[in-house]
C-alpha cells in the first residue's frame, strides 16, 4: 500500500507540489513518509508546518525513500540521478521521472539496468485529486505497476500506456489542461462582455465546464452526441457554434495540440 511507502519528491515545483497536495489529501497517507527536495526550501514552508520533511539534501532524501519522483526540468534529470547515484538501490526503489521527452532509455544511460523506473506525466489537477496520470515502466513487476498506480490513481487515475505515447500524452493531459482553462478564460470574458460580473461569469463557467465534463464521464457518450441535444433548429447555440466553427475554433485546438506535440517530438 503507498501509505507504507517512504517517498521523495526531489525538486518539487509546481508539480510536485501538486502530487504533494494530492499525497497529503488522502486520510491514510502519512505527511512523516513525505520528503521534498528544493534548492531554497522556503517556498516549501507549508508543507513542512504539515509534518512533511522538506531539505536541499538530494542524496539524504533518496537514501531513505522507496519511490523516488523526480520532479526537475528535462535537463537536469541527468544531472540529478548523477547526484543522487550513491543512494540509489536497484533491489529497493522505484524511481519515476515526471520530465518531458526524457526516455527510459536515456535515463538507463545513468541508473544501474537492472532498476525500475517509470515515466509519468501527471497534471496540475493533482492538487484536487483529479488528475489522470498517464504511466509506462521498464523492469517493473506487476506488484510494482499496481504501486504505482495506486501512487497516482490516489491523485486522480491512472492510465498505462506504450512508452511511444508519452509525448501525445503530455499534451493531451498536461498541455490541455491549460488549453481546457484558456477556453474556460475566453468564455468568461464573453460572459463580461454580455452583461454579467467577473464573479458571477466565473461560477457559471465553472460549473458549466465541470457540468459537461461528467456528463461525458458519467453517461460515457461521444461530445457530438451531447452538443445534438442542445441545437435546436434556428436556436442560439447553433449559430454561436457556426460562428466559432467560421473564426476556426476547431482547427486552432487541433493546430495547438499538434503544435505542442511538435515542440517535445522534435
Amino acid at each position: 500500500m503507498i501509505s507504507k511507502v517512504n517517498i521523495a519528491i526531489i525538486g518539487c515545483g509546481n508539480l510536485g507540489a501538486s502530487i504533494a497536495n494530492g499525497l497529503l489529501g488522502r486520510a491514510d497517507f502519512d505527511p512523516k513518509n513525505l520528503t521534498l527536495t528544493k534548492r531554497h526550501v522556503e517556498s516549501l514552508s507549508d508543507f513542512a508546518g504539515k509534518g512533511v520533511n522538506v531539505q536541499s539534501d538530494n542524496i539524504a532524501a533518496a537514501a531513505i525513500a522507496d519511490i523516488i519522483i523526480l520532479g526537475v526540468k528535462p535537463y537536469n534529470v541527468a544531472p540529478i540521478l548523477n547526484e543522487i547515484s550513491p543512494a540509489l538501490d536497484p533491489k529497493k526503489q522505484i524511481i519515476i521521472s515526471l520530465a518531458t521527452g526524457i526516455s527510459l532509455e536515456e535515463m538507463y544511460r545513468v541508473i544501474d539496468p537492472t532498476s525500475i523506473a517509470f515515466r509519468a506525466m501527471p497534471n496540475i489537477a493533482a492538487d484536487i485529486q483529479e488528475s489522470v496520470t498517464c504511466v509506462c515502466s521498464q523492469n517493473a513487476d506487476a506488484d510494482q505497476v499496481n504501486l504505482v498506480t495506486e501512487l497516482f490513481n490516489g491523485i486522480g487515475f491512472t492510465i498505462p500506456i506504450d512508452e511511444s505515447l508519452m509525448e501525445a500524452a503530455t499534451v493531451l493531459g498536461a498541455c490541455g489542461i491549460a488549453y481546457v482553462l484558456r477556453f474556460m478564460r475566453a468564455m468568461i470574458q464573453g460572459g463580461i462582455q454580455i452583461g454579467f460580473d467577473s464573479v458571477t461569469a466565473s461560477k457559471i463557467v465553472n460549473q458549466t465546464v465541470k457540468g459537461a465534463a461528467e456528463l461525458m464521464i458519467q453517461k460515457n457518450i461521444h461530445p457530438e452526441a451531447a452538443i445534438d441535444k442542445v441545437t435546436t433548429p434556428k436556436g442560439c447555440t447553433i449559430v454561436g457554434l457556426n460562428e466559432m466553427e467560421h473564426q476556426g475554433f476547431s482547427s486552432a485546438m487541433v493546430r495547438g495540440v499538434i503544435a505542442s506535440y511538435e515542440k517535445i517530438a522534435k
